[in-house]
């Protein structure tokens, strides 16, 4: 079957699965109408009704014309929803799924069948096409991967994982959205302080983050080599790092990712 000839439903649409849907839209990759959305509160959901996707509180029904189901739900919701569409899986289709935290081996267990399981961790920049997006598989997950991987690689990049570091890929790669957002605020309010008006400082850091970003990935070098590009000696550029180094910004940034890959680590 051709990639423009796919069904998707996307079960647990809120804001990730939102994403998940617009993304795909927005790079053409399916129209609406092929794409079906189900909450148990459908409200919320009008607009992209209103765009032409399919909205529906019944995930049976979804499930039973979708060539791909993708999981979207919270992980305590899963067991009730699988029990709910078990009758409605066959083995030709394909589960995707975005739960944090829930093995393949368990929703194979769940699923009680053999169908192909592939387990996906985006973040919300999947919306304009950049996310970054770790996949994993087990047993016959395999066979789809290339167009698991053309739908994610539509959306940003993607990059396939041993399902042992999905936890880690979630904290570097979801988690880390918010991490990020979280330095730019500062970088913001810094900004402001030196007599920016608020939205000047804001596009200022925001486009110096996004041009930092960019030199990576495009010369792919390490980032010091670029950090040693701005800096002079006794300069202001390296007055300020040594600063920052001194509060503990690299330490402080390291120790939060690792919390949040403990805590991750003790969701059931």
């Amino acid at each position: 079957m051709e990639t423009k000839d796919k069904k998707i439903a996307i079960l647990g649409a809120g804001n990730l699965g939102i994403a998940i849907a617009q993304g795909i839209v927005q790079k053409n990759l399916l129209p609406p109408g092929q794409i079906t959305l189900t909450r148990r509160h459908t409200d919320p959901l009008e607009k992209m009704k209103a765009d032409g996707f399919q909205v529906t509180t019944l995930n049976t029904e979804a499930v039973a014309s979708a060539d791909l189901v993708f999981l979207c739900v919270q992980p305590k919701q899963l067991p009730a929803l699988m029990d709910e569409i078990r009758g409605s899986l066959s083995e030709h289709q394909v589960l995707v799924s975005v739960i944090t935290g829930v093995s393949l081996e368990q929703i194979a267990g769940y699923a009680k069948m053999n169908i192909a399981i592939v387990r996906a961790m985006p973040n919300t920049a999947i919306a304009i096409g950049e996310s970054m997006t770790c996949l994993a598989t087990r047993g016959g997950g395999d066979a789809h991967l290339p167009f698991i991987k053309q739908v994610f690689n539509a959306l940003g990049k993607t990059l396939v994982i041993e399902e042992r570091l999905m936890q880690a890929a979630t904290v570097l790669g979801a988690s880390g959205v918010a991490f990020f957002m979280r330095y730019l605020r500062a970088a913001t309010q810094g900004g402001i302080q030196m007599g920016f008006h608020p939205e000047e400082a804001q596009m200022i850091a925001v486009q110096t983050a996004k041009g930092a970003a960019t030199l990576i990935l495009e010369h792919g070098s390490h980032p010091e080599v670029e950090i040693d590009k701005v800096t002079t000696p006794q300069g202001c550029t390296i007055e300020g790092l040594n600063e920052m180094e001194h509060q503990g910004f690299s330490s402080a940034l390291i120790k939060g990712l690792m919390t949040s890959y403990q805590k991750i680590n003790t969701i059931s």
